[in-house]
């Protein structure tokens, strides 16, 4: 076995490098050869464990390709941004705040990418900006906090790789964090919204109409019924296993959602771009996961889960949190939720089952914590979301406080569920 010290250089390592804007495949591969050696291994012994924690995810790897049927589906027929719309619409300014933060909660639900999802939405927020004066870094800290409760109870990569490495139930999974997912949705409207420093917006509550412009694109978008139906047979495939006994793998009911959606639709002329768009964000996932596999690899080899629980050990808390702490660290270290997810539930997955906790909560809490520190600037989530409302990097970093906060929420209900769960048998 290797040092920890080996570990946490090569996560230090990867990080610099990821700051310095290195791709973060790459950095995450010089990261991890680099804390192999550094942590004892020989060169053909780091590459051997680089090699072997990249073949522990490639079944997850092809489930996340599928996937990407269902969200280019969603995303090119104009899917997303009809329900964005039509709920947004439906609460009127009154719930603007739980408008756009369900929007983007939905559209993560459903299988849209966190950054994508707050992009469809975001023309809307900014068309709320103008009318009801509401600083336009409180309208994305609300679109942040809904995408993340979405993220956790999604079919996204981030929930397939650690369902697969916890070898637990996509559908059960989801459905664990549900309650996390709206308590989280619940703290984001009514305390971050209004704890959020600003101006107080000038026309929200004053009985003034807040109609959102529709252009000639809108008009041609399909309806929120069938835009949903995609979605709905995903999630009722994927339930079958649960409450018939029949399963029906990630792998066939992502694609088949997103087939019987763009049907419905009938928008079967756009279904090759469709398929296109999903495969190219997919497969940018796919190549991050490859990166995160070696370092995943590295950790598993390490004494860093003997590390943690030492000092979880010797202070208050639970071993359980283990599993939300994990997803915590590794998301911090590669800004990303899906790469968090991946490293924890690799390194740690046979660790947390050890101290008696589930797969299924296993991976749950997991994902939860990825959420935690995903934002941070080494990563293009940060970015992404901040040009999409027009936020200058100053003003982005102020955000960060509040999502963070946002993120420990959605960590420590799943924690809070799990133990009820646990002590009670709910």
């Amino acid at each position: 076995m290797m040092s920890t010290i080996g570990a946490i250089i090569g996560l230090l390592l990867s990080i610099f490098l990821i700051i310095k804007r290195i791709p973060i495949a790459y950095s995450l591969m010089i990261g991890a050869i680099t804390g192999g050696l550094s942590g004892g291994l020989s060169l053909v012994d780091s590459v051997s464990v680089m090699v072997d924690g990249v073949k522990d995810i490639t079944p997850a790897i092809l489930r996340i390709l599928a996937a990407g049927v269902l969200s280019g589906v969603l995303i090119k027929t104009g899917a997303a941004e009809s329900i964005s719309n039509t709920i947004v619409r439906k609460l009127g300014e009154k719930y603007v705040y739980m408008a756009l933060a369900l929007s983007t909660l939905l559209l993560c639900a459903i299988g849209v990418f966190i950054d994508v999802a707050i992009i469809t939405v975001a023309p809307v927020a900014l068309q709320i900006h103008k009318k009801c004066a509401i600083p336009i870094g409180r309208l994305l800290v609300v679109m942040v906090g809904g995408g993340k409760c979405g993220n956790i109870i999604s079919p996204n990569p981030n929930t397939i790789i650690a369902v697969e490495n916890f070898n637990a139930e996509l559908y059960s999974t989801m459905y664990a964090n549900l309650i996390p997912a709206l308590i989280g949705l619940t703290f984001t409207v009514f305390v971050v919204a209004k704890i959020f420093p600003g101006e107080k917006e000038k026309n929200i509550g004053t009985g003034q109409s807040m109609v959102i412009d529709s252009s000639e694109a809108d008009k041609n978008l399909p309806s929120f019924s069938t835009s949903i139906i995609g979605p709905i047979v995903t999630i009722i495939l994927l339930a079958l296993r649960p409450l018939c006994g029949v399963t029906v793998d990630p792998l066939i009911a992502l694609p088949v959602g997103g087939l019987v959606g763009i049907v419905c639709m009938q928008r079967m002329y756009v279904f090759r771009e469709s398929v296109e768009y999903g495969l190219s964000k997919m497969t940018s996932v796919a190549i991050l996961l490859v990166g995160t596999g070696t370092i995943a690899g590295i950790i598993k080899a390490s004494s860093m889960k003997d590390v943690i629980i030492n000092l979880l050990s010797n202070s208050p808390l639970s071993e359980v949190f283990i599993a939300p702490i994990s997803g915590i660290l590794m998301s911090a270290a590669t800004a990303s939720s899906t790469a968090g997810a991946t490293i924890a539930s690799s390194s740690f997955a046979p660790t947390i089952l050890a101290t008696g906790v589930t797969a299924l909560w296993g991976a749950a809490m997991v994902n939860s914590g990825a959420t935690v520190l995903d934002h941070l600037p080494h990563g293009s989530f940060f970015h992404a979301t901040g040009g999409s409302m027009d936020v200058t990097f100053k003003n982005r970093l102020k955000l960060i406080p509040y999502e963070t906060l946002i993120g420990l929420v959605l960590a420590l209900s799943t924690v809070g569920v799990y133990e009820l769960n646990y002590y009670f048998n709910i």
